[in-house]
């Protein structure tokens, strides 16, 4: 499945000077456990809900007067758009990512996709896949 199909375009961000505070306030109101890091358009970071627990809350940083670019994760992994579903599942599989932002040719930021996204279309897909088996065995006629 190529991933352009799955990805989702409303991804939340902030900038690398962004306060921790600020981001973290967004990932409430957007009810997001992600915000893509961005430079320019492209990606340079990503700051998860475990970040903020772990690099913040844990070691008592001031998240009004920190910065984003503190706390982050600094090159996140990123795929392409054109991409598909599989590969991504092998490369979340391999380096234990979750979240990937998702970039065009020119490596700006056109999307996210993560591993939630990824659980519901697969069962989505099952569930297509049940209805088809369901409806054409011996029992259902």
């Amino acid at each position: 499945m190529p991933l352009v199909d799955c990805i989702r375009t409303d991804v939340v961000t902030a900038s690398p000077d962004d306060p921790v505070g600020d981001v973290a306030r967004m990932m409430d109101e957007r009810n997001v456990g992600s915000v893509v890091i961005a430079r320019d358009g492209c990606p340079v970071g990503i700051v998860t809900d475990r970040d903020l627990a772990l690099r913040v809350c844990a070691r008592d940083v001031d998240p009004e007067h920190t910065s984003v670019s503190d706390v982050m994760t600094c090159d996140p992994f990123v795929v392409d758009r054109n991409d598909t579903l599989w590969n991504v599942m092998e490369v979340a599989r391999e380096q234990g990512v979750r979240r990937f932002p998702v970039v065009d040719d020119r490596s700006r930021l056109v999307g996210i996709i993560t591993m939630d996204d990824v659980v519901r279309i697969l069962a989505n897909e099952m569930s297509c896949v049940t209805d088809i088996i369901r409806q054409s065995s011996p029992q259902a006629r």
